[in-house]
């Protein structure tokens, strides 16, 4: 062995300040480099770094914890990730490859449009209520082929609360008294020009949705098949990617768009999640409790996760307590329960539906103490460099 080297410099996050940075640390023979993960700042340096050959780790923040009493600045930081990674004592988290990447950019595109959809279908309601105009005690959705008709009606100048009732379809017309009688109010040309501009920004929305969703099928199909166990033969297998959606889309509860979310979250790659339990802390839906008096906190865990996960347990609960087919730990719960307690089937289906992620990076600063000297078997005795950009090196 060598005498070990050690280097601390600052480098720009360009493009080709990266660039140059891999090609010196190719030449240096760094074989890891180590980052810690920062919001988005990170993203630069794993891509470009990658790229160039190199192994990158992003580690959460929260193993290299600043330890009080010492100064902490970003050189400090970067000597202590190092030795950290020399000895094991860090984990890489989840980075999925480029294909993946773009399957998660598409699948949380859809999901901020469903969102940013939803919170206009709000404000058309809360336009109604200032009308005076009743119809969502009546109707289950007022942006129904019935709940349409009766705004656009408005829209139009149609004030008469029967005639409105008259454009009830289907099942609504067993309420046309109801719905006459919600219907009287005073909407007046003011809510008209709003409520057009908000229908307008609905149906624009539900067109990017659509368009998203098209883009988005296209990056799962394009994604290359993961190879697959066969548990009863034993055998690898290439499974794909639309075939694992299906899959999913079958379970209790699941559907396509539920399907899409979980699957461009996590891929099919399990294996780099470790256990299930880990996959299940970064979803927060079976987080860590961490308590203080009558607070407590877990976490928001990965939002586009945890939302598909709860829309599945939501869905599921509610197609057992409508005579569906559960797995017996939920049957004891929800059975019997009124609708006062259906909430309640729902949150402990929802606590119950897990998946297997590690927990997400945070941004609690690095530690800045020596660690100690001690190095597992086997450790790897690989040169390393960390994110604060410094290098370490044994010629």
């Amino acid at each position: 062995m060598g005498k070990r080297v050690t280097k601390v410099w600052e480098v720009r996050a360009t493009t080709k300040a990266l660039a140059e940075l891999a090609e010196h640390l190719v030449a240096e023979r760094i074989e890891r480099v180590v980052l810690e993960w920062t919001s988005d700042y990170w993203r630069p340096f794993v891509y470009i770094l990658e790229a160039a050959g190199l192994e990158v780790w992003l580690v959460n923040a929260r193993q290299a914890k600043n330890v009080p009493g010492t100064p902490k600045t970003d050189k400090i930081d970067a000597g202590w990730l190092a030795k950290l990674a020399e000895r094991s004592m860090v984990s890489a988290s989840f980075v999925p490859a480029e294909p993946m990447r773009q399957v998660r950019d598409l699948a949380r595109a859809r999901f901020d449009l469903v969102e940013d959809r939803a919170r206009v279908k709000q404000r058309v309601e809360k336009l109604l209520e200032d009308a005076l105009v009743k119809v969502s005690s009546v109707l289950t959705d007022i942006q129904g082929v019935s709940g349409r008709a009766m705004i656009e009606a408005l829209i139009a100048g149609e004030r008469d609360p029967k005639a409105l009732a008259e454009l009830a379809k289907g099942r609504a017309r067993a309420r046309l008294g109801a719905l006459a009688e919600a219907a009287d109010g005073r909407f007046t040309d003011h809510h008209a020009r709003l409520a057009r501009m908000l229908l307008d920004q609905i149906d624009d929305l539900g067109a990017r949705i659509e368009t998203v969703t098209g883009l988005l099928d296209g990056a799962i199909a394009a994604v290359p098949a993961a190879p697959l166990v066969d548990t009863a033969t034993g055998e690898v297998v290439a499974q794909s990617y639309p075939s694992a959606v299906e899959r999913i889309a079958a379970l209790p509860g699941g559907g396509p768009d539920s399907a899409r979310a979980v699957i461009g979250e996590v891929g099919l790659g399990m294996g780099v999640f470790g256990t299930a339990e880990c996959l299940c802390s970064w979803a927060k839906v079976s987080p860590r409790t961490v308590q203080s008096g009558r607070k407590a906190r877990t976490g928001k865990g990965n939002p586009y996760l945890k939302a598909a996960l709860g829309q599945m347990a939501m869905g599921a609960a509610h197609r057992h307590l409508l005579g569906g087919a559960l797995p017996a730990p939920g049957q004891a719960h929800a059975q019997g329960q009124g609708a006062g307690r259906h909430r309640n089937a729902r949150s402990w289906s929802s606590s119950s539906t897990s998946w297997p992620i590690p927990p997400p990076p945070s941004t609690t600063s690095a530690r800045t103490t020596t660690p100690s000297a001690w190095t597992p078997p086997g450790a790897p005795a690989a040169s390393l460099a960390s994110s604060k950009l410094s290098a370490t090196t044994s010629p």
